[in-house]
């Protein structure tokens, strides 16, 4: 289980994709860089391997030739000698007949003949067209020549050589000659004699990559043809990623091989996640599911927040049990099944379901426009409009039925029961929210003062005959953002459990206040600072005058005309 990951949108590139800061390289570029190396490698390196090996050859039959014109020019020279020797004429124009006939053997430019003396002098050379050897007196290359002089003094007259000449190096052969008391040497320039070899590897490296980069085009487009189905599966991952989500990857017109039979796995493996997460939001609060599935973990770990605090109540639960027996669970998920619906609408969250009675929180989850309170005020209107059309819908049933025929007295009661009213008691403040129990088992929840107040004062809701009540704090952050609302101030109470009254407000939409209602709330408003004032005189007078259902407890409690001696405007509750 890792940490959240944060969202970066992937960045997209000739080498793939950046997914939070990771570069994700496609794997067809992968493919197509092994094979362009591999290709290149092998055909460079069998190049390589077939030049050397005629080189070994070239070289050989190249000696051959070397030993053959040095044969040559070794006959050449004997005769030259004979005659020499028998002409008396001076020993340089024989030189320069040697010279001469060498120069026939001749195919390189820097093709060299050499007549060396016994102290390493020059006594004849000829060289080819890329040589010029009118400067050069001495065999330059000592430690050559002296090893040739060792040789000779085991009898070992000829053979092969390399030598430095000319700054250059040159491979050869030689042969001591007698007569002229010189050592012949014919050689061959190492870097001239390469030279057609080298050209050859340069064309035909030429050729191999021009044809490697056609095989490569081919080969890529073969390639990515054939991994067209991993590049779109990597596509909506990475978008599944980006969006915190898990959807299915489109495969249509995939082939029938490993790597559809992935993408089938992957969605196999997506419907599975799917539904067991899916599974796991119906146990949980949304915002436990969303942070579940960011981090990989839930751990047991809470905070203090600022929330606002719903509680929901059906009134009467235990007679409808009893008439109901088990259908009561029916019809519950009846109720549940559209009031959570509007719950989470308006961005609440579902704290805990115990039987009759519903748990929300708002704020938990990221807000959306409007402030909390609003939200959840909003929500608690929508619970009981959910109740209102349930009563109606019974309503209309039994009007139906009873244009066929009466009720029986179990019907009755069964109607009755099913009838729906639902108390709403909003709250809101700073409280404990987060995970507690054990790692085998933990449960998410919500701990404070105000959430026990929110229970308190749906319990009000019966007392005062309104369908929902709300505190101050709700009130207060409802009106700082709106005045879609009416809050008429019920009564300031101190409930059971606590040390100071609260205020307790009626909230009333203001698009169904009327001339009438309006008045209402005027005189209750002033009846009842003269009840928090203790003139119970002339709050149970204006008590008596209003409508409103709520006047009726206050008339009953004013009904002594005289307040407590220690009356100082809040009210105690003994009951929750």
């Amino acid at each position: 289980m890792g940490a959240p990951l944060k969202k970066i949108a992937p960045q997209s590139g000739i080498f793939g994709k950046k997914v939070n800061g990771v570069r994700v390289t496609p794997i067809s570029l992968k493919i197509t860089a092994i094979f362009i190396l591999f290709l290149l490698a092998s055909n460079f390196i069998s190049n390589f391997i077939n030049l050397t090996l005629n080189r070994g050859e070239q070289i050989k039959l190249t000696t051959e030739l070397l030993v053959r014109d040095l044969k040559d020019v070794y006959v050449f020279s004997s005769s030259q000698y004979r005659i020499y020797k028998d002409s008396g004429q001076s020993v340089d124009l024989y030189f320069g007949q040697i010279e001469e006939y060498s120069r026939i053997s001749f195919t390189n430019q820097k093709s060299v003949v050499l007549g060396i003396s016994e102290d390493g002098l020059l006594d004849f050379k000829a060289g080819g067209a890329g040589i010029d050897l009118a400067t050069h007196s001495a065999f330059t290359d000592k430690k050559v020549f002296s090893e040739i002089v060792q040789k000779r003094t085991v009898g070992k007259e000829d053979g092969a050589v390399e030598f430095d000449f000319n700054g250059e190096r040159y491979f050869g052969v030689y042969r001591y000659h007698p007569d002229w008391k010189l050592l012949f040497i014919r050689a061959e320039e190492w870097n001239e004699f390469y030279e057609p070899a080298v050209r050859t590897f340069t064309n035909i490296s030429l050729l191999i990559f021009a044809l490697t980069l056609v095989s490569v085009l081919v080969g890529t487009y073969l390639i990515r043809y054939i991994l067209r189905f991993v590049s779109r599966m990597t596509t909506q991952i990475m978008a599944m990623q980006q969006d915190q989500s898990m959807e299915l990857i489109k495969l249509d017109g995939a082939v029938n091989d490993e790597i559809s039979y992935l993408g089938v796995s992957i969605n196999t493996l997506t419907s599975t996640i799917n539904n067991l997460l899916n599974i796991f939001k119906k146990f949980v609060a949304r915002d436990v599911a969303v942070k579940a599935y960011k981090e990989r973990e839930i751990r047991l770990e809470g905070n203090r927040r600022e929330l606002a605090i719903m509680f929901s109540d059906i009134k009467s639960f235990t007679a409808m049990t009893e008439t109901l027996g088990t259908d009561i669970i029916k019809l519950l998920n009846l109720h549940y099944n559209q009031a959570i619906s509007k719950i989470h609408a308006y961005n609440g969250d579902i704290g805990s379901i115990i039987g009759d009675a519903v748990l929300a929180v708002f704020g938990a989850l990221p807000q959306q426009g409007e402030n909390k309170s609003l939200q959840s005020v909003r929500a608690g209107f929508e619970v009981l409009a959910v109740a209102d059309s349930l009563r109606k819908k019974m309503s209309d049933r039994r009007s139906e039925l009873l244009k066929q025929r009466s009720l029986t007295e179990s019907e009755e009661r069964v109607y009755e029961a099913v009838l729906l009213e639902v108390g709403v008691g909003i709250d809101g403040g700073t409280v404990f929210y987060g995970n507690i129990g054990s790692r085998e088992r933990m449960v998410n929840t919500v701990i404070g003062d105000n959430v026990n107040s929110s229970s308190r004062l749906e319990g009000l809701t019966r007392i005062y005959k309104v369908p929902m009540i709300v505190s101050e704090f709700i009130r207060d952050e409802v009106l700082s953002g709106t005045n879609e609302f009416v809050f008429l101030e019920l009564d300031q109470v101190l409930v059971k459990g606590k040390t100071t009254g609260k205020r307790v407000y009626f909230p009333v939409q203001k698009s169904s206040v009327d001339t009438a209602m309006a008045t209402d709330f005027e005189n209750y408003s002033q009846a009842l600072q003269f009840y928090y004032q203790g003139d119970w005189v002339k709050a149970h007078k204006l008590f008596c005058e209003i409508k409103f259902t709520s006047a009726r407890l206050f008339e009953d409690r004013t009904r002594s005309k005289l307040a407590p001696s220690d009356w100082k405007g809040i009210w105690t509750m003994n009951e929750k």
